[in-house]
């Protein structure tokens, strides 16, 4: 498995958010489970995908006051 670059990284993290903004907050969790399916059809390997889903899961942070809608 090779690992993203910094900058991949950085880039694809924007275009994820941009994403899940596109989809809107009432189809977010409904984007997000397809995305995470679509991704395990590439990686192919089940154990791998729930070592995934757990890391993911790890010391999740909570949202920081600026990702709040404003009013």
């Amino acid at each position: 498995m090779s690992a993203l670059s910094p900058e991949a990284r950085d880039r694809l993290y924007a275009e994820c958010a941009r994403a899940i903004s596109e989809a809107g907050a009432e189809r977010e969790s409904l984007f997000l489970a397809r995305l995470a399916l679509l991704l395990f059809e590439q990686v192919g390997d089940e154990v791998r995908c729930r070592a995934a889903l757990a890391h993911a899961l790890d010391e999740l942070p909570m949202p920081s006051l600026s990702a709040a809608p404003t009013p």
